[in-house]
């Protein structure tokens, strides 16, 4: 039996008749087709699927569809604006912050998270935000200076503003 879920994802609203042990990452990547979501673990211990939901960084891979029904999600596809990368992704570019690419969507997510609630976090403090992602190729010294340089460009750019 299906169940119908309305959700908004990146601005667009969806509602589709799931089945009830359909997980949310597989929602987006095949029913919606945002491929971004990377599944990893199935555990939620790698965080290579992390998106936000409702403002908050979750990992979609144990969380079934209809558990975000009436949600807001966004993925790593919605945090650009207008074909302008968000500060975080170019500052993956930017730093070198990426390798093989697997685990980067999940970690910008979830430094997306971090900066909404400390936008000038110290070292440490990024380390801890992402102690819940694991990469396999950086050794994450250019993916804490990824998330410094984003920080800085964020807080340079509302002193413009």
């Amino acid at each position: 039996m299906s169940t119908r879920i309305h959700v908004t994802v990146n601005g667009v609203e969806y509602s589709h008749f799931v089945e009830p042990r359909l997980l949310l990452v597989n929602y987006l990547r095949d029913v919606l087709r945002l491929t971004g979501t990377h599944v990893g673990c199935d555990t939620s211990s790698c965080g290579a699927c992390t998106i936000h939901v409702n403002g908050k960084a979750t990992k979609c891979c144990t969380m079934l569809a209809v558990q975000a029904d009436g949600c807001q999600i966004t993925t790593i596809e919605g945090l650009s604006h207008n074909g302008e990368l968000h500060p975080l992704q170019e500052g993956f570019n930017e730093c070198h912050g990426l390798q093989c690419g697997f685990c980067t969507p999940g970690m910008i997510m979830t430094a997306a998270d971090l900066l909404q609630h400390t936008p000038q976090p110290t070292e440490q403090d990024i380390r801890h935000a992402l102690e819940g992602n694991f990469c396999r190729c950086t050794g994450y010294h250019n993916i804490v200076k990824s998330v410094q340089y984003a920080a800085k460009k964020i807080s340079e750019a509302a002193v413009v503003h």
